[in-house]
């Protein structure tokens, strides 16, 4: 197999070099406040059967993976809500189980593969939580340096967990987008490989793999795919996935997916109907998925609009019922940015055919966020001393 860089906006192509993360060309017209533009795709060229492996439609060879076994989560069927909702093929990907117990080791696992393939060793990022924690995890299987930016409202869990892995932490007084910025402008400052979302291509390449162990599972391409959505580098992987698939012939058609965001954090939704991207402060229960400017975002509505995807909103408040239901009726706890795809199914099920096959993404363990979940629970006040004061 043969890989290269595909710029998203004027289709030029480049060779894969390690210092080169965006289109020269492109972003160049970069401006405030709006996405990325010239975000680079990894195109492949070559062949493979239904038998591949995963890491043969990678960019990075197989022995510069450090030594953490990300992937191959789960695939839940959950029979209860099978029985209630009447969808005999729902599915549910657990990407809690991931190492760091969240979707975006993914994109970290090939990030620091292709680091070290390079002789690079230090790492720097954005995050509102999870990239951040998966970063540090990773880097600290792999022997490298990680330096994060993050929020300061950043749930007290996901600050703990990159700071156990070793992180160098500087918590911004600010939004996630502010982190972004300042994240940027260290690694310009100071060197080291950028890990930010959509800027590193290698970001949108590792999250395909989630596409690829789902036509391996399932060992068919699912009809529907439901992923709740901030920056929408996990939306484009999730394409970039079933399109590497149909390229190579080995799916005819690339399933219908469906972006959820939540109402009060919901840029990609506005710009798909309004046509444009709009800085609005926003503030959300699924801190995952609260941006203000999507870095993805041009990118991710190209492949919304191309493949007949759609983009839905759901409030807080459903999140927090679908985390609930989930946790009751399977056994997953996941966090609120993972409900949020449960969310987004329970809206838009009676618009869907009871035999199709659906797929949603749970992106990461509930415990990433224990505050959130205890808004839709009620914690006991009174303590007890013996079974008298029950009874």
């Amino acid at each position: 197999m043969e890989f290269n860089y595909l710029c998203s906006c004027c289709k030029k192509r480049f060779e894969i070099e390690p210092h080169l993360m965006v289109c020269p060309d492109c972003s160049n017209r970069q401006e405030a406040d709006q996405p990325l533009l010239g975000v680079l795709e990894v195109e492949l060229h070559g062949t493979a059967d239904k038998n591949f492996t995963i890491d043969s439609l990678l960019p990075v060879e197989k022995e510069y993976f450090p030594s953490i076994p990300v992937g191959w989560t789960p695939l839940w069927e959950p029979l209860n809500l099978r029985q209630e909702w009447g969808f005999d093929f729902l599915y549910i990907k657990d990407d809690g189980a991931n190492p760091t117990s969240s979707f975006k080791d993914r994109a970290s696992f090939l990030v620091s593969a292709f680091a070290r393939k390079h002789g690079i060793n230090d790492l720097v990022l954005a995050s509102t939580g999870n990239a951040g924690s998966s970063m540090a995890g990773i880097g600290a299987a792999a022997g490298q340096k990680v330096v994060l930016f993050l929020p300061s409202k950043a749930p007290a869990a996901k600050l703990v967990q990159a700071l156990q892995y070793g992180a160098t932490v500087y918590r911004v007084q600010g939004s996630y987008d502010d982190a972004y910025d300042l994240s940027l402008a260290y690694s310009r400052q100071r060197g080291g490989m950028n890990r930010n979302t959509a800027y590193n291509p290698m970001t949108i390449e590792g999250k395909k793999t989630v596409s690829l162990e789902l036509f391996q599972q399932l060992q068919k391409v699912p009809d529907y795919v439901f992923t709740a959505t901030g920056d929408g580098c996990i939306l484009s992987g999730v394409y970039k996935g079933f399109r590497d698939l149909k390229k190579l012939g080995l799916i005819d058609r690339i399933p219908v997916v469906y972006s959820v965001q939540a109402e009060n954090s919901a840029a990609l939704f506005r710009a798909f109907h309004r046509g444009k991207f709009e800085k609005i402060p926003g503030t959300t229960v699924a801190d995952s998925i609260c941006v203000d400017v999507p870095r993805n975002g041009f990118h991710a509505l190209s492949q919304l609009k191309a493949h007949g995807g759609r983009v839905i909103t759901v409030s807080d408040e459903m999140i927090i019922q679908a985390q609930a239901k989930l946790s009751r009726s399977t056994g997953l706890f996941t966090e609120p940015a993972g409900a949020a795809a449960v969310a987004g199914f329970m809206k838009e099920k009676e618009n869907l055919p009871k035999e199709a096959t659906v797929v949603l993404l749970a992106t990461g363990n509930g415990l990433k966020d224990s505050s959130a979940a205890a808004t839709g629970i009620r914690v006991p006040e009174n303590t007890i001393g013996s079974l008298n004061d029950i009874m």
